[in-house]
């Protein structure tokens, strides 16, 4: 996996992770980075911007890092939780970044993801999420309804989000049992299986003209509501 940016590559550098190449732009002058680079004994490929522009979509900042593709955690890693967040096919890197973020924030150790049609954790999420990676647990699954089913029988109550006639104000759930938080696709919510496992449906009241948040604000805002009620 290739990760970019001069506050990524601070965080891999300072954490002793496992780096395969380093790949800077010509004149790259970065004091520290270049003495944690050098200290680490790290291979060094040297590009012109135009070079390197071409690697990276994104904001590179002149510095490129080859490292390990992440490696996801089991479903029985998590079952031990009180929260959990699950994560129905979001495809928006930023989304997901912003997401781990908010976990690792409020203390909620481990995510749960599909394996198809979803955003996995790649150069842009471990971007955004601010080297929050290291304290939150990524699940990949192949199926989410199998991966509720075993939650529920783990003792977890599923609470999924969306604007349904059939749902309810966050704020009106009672959070005190083990919780697993659904949060859906951008574009379409939660996926119609999903809901019908769902043990309740939360919605956030819009007072204004739009008609839905963003992923990653809606989860900040329920996840909070969860934690605040377990006080």
């Amino acid at each position: 996996m290739l990760v970019y940016g001069r506050n990524v590559a601070k965080e891999i550098l300072q954490k002793n992770k496992k780096v395969e190449k380093v790949i800077l732009q010509d004149g790259f002058d970065d004091n520290l980075l270049n003495s944690l680079i050098e200290k680490a004994k790290l291979p060094v490929i040297y590009k012109s911007k135009k070079e390197i522009d071409h690697l990276i979509d994104g904001l590179h900042q002149g510095i490129i890092l080859a490292i390990p593709d992440y490696k996801y955690y089991d479903l029985d890693t998590v079952f031990d939780e009180d929260v959990v967040v699950l994560l129905d096919h979001l495809e928006d890197p930023h989304n997901v970044g912003a997401i781990i973020r908010t976990c690792e924030a409020a203390g909620i150790k481990s995510i749960i993801m599909p394996k198809d049609r979803q955003v996995g954790i790649n150069a842009t999420v471990m971007k955004t999420s601010v080297g929050t990676l290291d304290n939150v647990k990524v699940v990949m699954v192949s199926n989410l309804v199998n991966a509720i089913d075993k939650l529920k029988a783990k003792g977890f109550w599923v609470v999924g989000t969306t604007l349904s006639d059939n749902s309810v104000d966050y704020r009106e759930i009672d959070y005190s049992g083990k919780i697993a938080l659904v949060i859906g696709n951008e574009g379409v919510g939660i996926s119609n299986i999903v809901t019908k496992n769902c043990d309740f449906l939360a919605k956030i009241p819009m007072y204004g003209t739009t008609n839905s948040l963003n992923a990653s604000v809606a989860t900040g805002i329920i996840i909070y509501e969860i934690i605040r009620n377990r006080k």
